[in-house]
Formats: C-alpha cells, structure tokens, sequence
C-alpha cells in the first residue's frame, strides 16, 4: 500500500511553482493595466501633449485678441479701417461704386436664355 504522504507531496511540488507563477502574472496584470500602469501612463503623456498644443494655441488667439483690443482703444486708422470692412461705412466725400457679380453657372443661363 501506498503511503499517504507521498501521494500529497509530488502535488504540493506542483502547486508551489504555481503560485510564485501566478503572483508575477499578477504584477504583471497591474503594472500593464492598472490605475497607474505602463498604458494608463502612456495614455496621459498623449494627453499631456496634446493638451500642451491646445494651450499654446490658446495663448497666442489670447495675444491676438489683446493686440486687437489695444488697437480698439488707440488706433484711430485701424477703427476705421473696421468700419469700413465690416460696416461698409464709408467718409463723407467718398463714391461708392457697388458691382454684381455672377457665379460662372448664372452667367452660363442668362447667355442662354438670352440668345433664345
């Protein structure tokens, strides 16, 4: 008969190597795909990155704005250089001459219809 003892112990040699086996698959599994794992972190450095584009771009809309707005206060030709863009104002003494202009597609139907 076969001693009890020697049925149990080649399975505990099996079982041993097992769970240092599983422990690192564990670490592993954690420091690849954890809260603070090797993907989260190169996940946020993307973000970082695009982020600090973002932000630079932002600063300089930011200095664009306050160089309009200094000119807004003190520059009297581009105030009315302005006016005259976006208001179609025009000075006193001035004639203006205003043009219709065609899209290629109606021009093509108006010679046309004309020559019909």
């Amino acid at each position: 008969m076969a001693n009890p003892s020697e049925k149990t112990q080649p399975q505990g040699r099996r079982r041993l190597p097992l769970i240092p086996l599983l422990l690192i698959l564990l670490i592993l599994g954690f420091a690849l795909f954890g809260q603070k794992g090797i993907l989260r972190t190169l996940q946020l450095q993307g973000d970082y990155a695009a982020l600090e584009v973002e932000l630079r771009q932002q600063e300089k809309l930011i200095r664009l704005l306050k160089d309009e707005i200094r000119a807004l206060q003190s520059d009297s030709d581009y105030i009315e250089a302005l006016a005259r863009r976006e208001l179609g104002m025009v000075k006193e003494d001035e004639l203006v001459y205003q043009f219709l202009f065609r899209s290629p597609e109606a021009a093509g139907d108006s010679e046309s219809a004309a020559s019909r």
